[in-house]
């Protein structure tokens, strides 16, 4: 009886978190380049009592019903995904506003003096004119912005011109590189649309916009959310159901240990 009141817990603490994870995506539904996360379940099965259950089986076909009580102790939370899928593009006009249209990450460098990758486009010039995020976190290119440039251009490979006084020609400052990582899932999430390298994420892979799926970037333009409000109020009504679903067990399981008390009575 103790089981059936430890498995159920497990499914509402799963789906606490799942409602949670769902919360934090519909609050960023209108966040520039935000990315939704995902929660995977898993079946928390003892590694002992599954090694067993499967030896047992092979030797004579049947397992024992005490290895099937051990096997199964309820379910717990395998992953926290976060879901790369590409966001719909927003013009803005503004000239520092670009979107990645790819797999392409922008690197900036933290206050720590660590790397972060951004997926966030909206970028500004800062006091000494370089560029850097509305966060504050200055571009790793290290591009800087003349006092009175005019007609800013970003092209879609990256590369900032602009006009200056004194000068007919636009003259170019910089190129804003990207990254890729092998397993983006695996970012650490940092807020403020950064995130850091991890060991599954792999290292970040530079290059150019436009090469080796890097993506193009698109000047006036961000990236919207990812996040679909139809499919997040249906997977919130799912979670739901199933903390529903754990909460009564818990009332069964409560009620059938009341009758056995009052048996022994």
């Amino acid at each position: 009886m103790n089981d059936a009141f430890y498995i159920a817990a497990t499914g509402m603490q799963a789906q606490q978190m799942n409602v949670e994870t769902i919360a934090n995506n519909l609050a960023n539904v209108n966040t520039a380049g935000f990315k939704k996360s995902r929660v995977s379940f898993a079946d928390m099965v003892q590694p002992a009592a599954a090694q067993s259950l499967a030896s047992e089986v092979a030797d004579s076909g049947v397992a024992p019903a005490n290895t099937l009580r051990r096997a199964g102790t309820g379910v717990g939370i395998a992953s926290l995904t976060r879901l790369f899928d590409a966001g719909e593009l927003k013009r803005t006009d503004a000239p520092l506003d670009i979107a990645i249209q790819g797999n392409g990450f922008i690197e900036v460098t933290l206050p720590d003096g660590s790397s972060g990758f951004t997926r966030g486009g909206s970028l500004k010039a800062g006091r000494d004119g370089q560029l850097m995020t509305q966060a504050g976190m200055p571009l790793k290119s290290g591009i800087v912005i003349p006092s009175g440039a005019q007609n800013i251009t970003i092209t879609s490979d990256g590369r900032v011109q602009m006009n200056v006084s004194g000068q007919a020609t636009p003259i170019e400052v910089g190129q804003i590189e990207l990254v890729r990582f092998s397993n983006p899932a695996a970012l650490a999430v940092q807020g403020d649309n950064l995130y850091r390298a991890t060991e599954p994420s792999g290292e970040a892979i530079a290059g150019k916009a436009g090469e080796e799926s890097m993506g193009f970037l698109s000047q006036g333009m961000l990236e919207a959310s990812n996040v679909k409000m139809v499919d997040e109020m249906v997977n919130l009504m799912v979670a739901q159901r199933g903390y529903e679903a754990s909460v009564k067990v818990v009332q069964a399981a409560d009620e059938m240990a009341s009758l056995i008390n009052g048996l022994r009575k």
